[in-house]
Formats: C-alpha cells, structure tokens, sequence
C-alpha cells in the first residue's frame, strides 16, 4: 500500500455536476480540462492537482477513496464536507 500519492480532484457543489462531470472524464475529456471548467477548489487552475500528500492529509473520505486507488484511476463520487469529489491518482510512493 502506498504511502504518499500524488492525485488531482475535481470538487463540485452537487452529486449532480459530480456524476456529469464522472461521465465526461469516463467518455473522452480530459480529467485536467473538465477540473478546470467545473471544478471549485482554486486547484481547478493546476488541472486539478493537488500534488503529494501522506496518510492522515486529506479528510477521511477522500483520503479513503484516494488510497483505494490504482495509478491512473478515477473515483466514481465521493461525498465529503466540501462537496462532491472526483479523484485521480497521478503516481504513488
């Protein structure tokens, strides 16, 4: 099991914009591209990316779907205090 990833995000308010955003990174658009259009958190501006980060970083939620994760896999919706996440791993350590 890795212990620091390095993974991208997309937040959105609703599971709705979660699960339109979900199929177009699972149908052809790029994770990076959908971030930066719909994506609230001001990591949108990177593609979505977070960069590295260890175990006990992230809260509890997404770090659990994170690490769940192969390289290059995308989370189905993840629901936390902030809103709704898709996730990406980049690379592992």
């Amino acid at each position: 099991m890795p212990s620091k990833i390095e993974a991208s995000h997309i937040l959105v308010k609703t599971e709705q914009e979660a699960n339109v955003a979900f199929y177009d990174v699972t149908h052809g658009k790029s994770f990076e591209d959908v971030a930066k259009s719909v994506s609230i958190c001001p990591s949108a501006k990177k593609g979505g990316n977070l960069g590295w980060f260890g175990r006990n970083q992230m809260v509890k939620e997404f770090e659990n779907a994170a690490f769940s994760l192969k390289k290059g896999e995308i989370s189905k919706p993840v629901k936390t205090q902030f809103g709704w996440h898709l996730i990406k791993v980049n690379d592992s350590k």
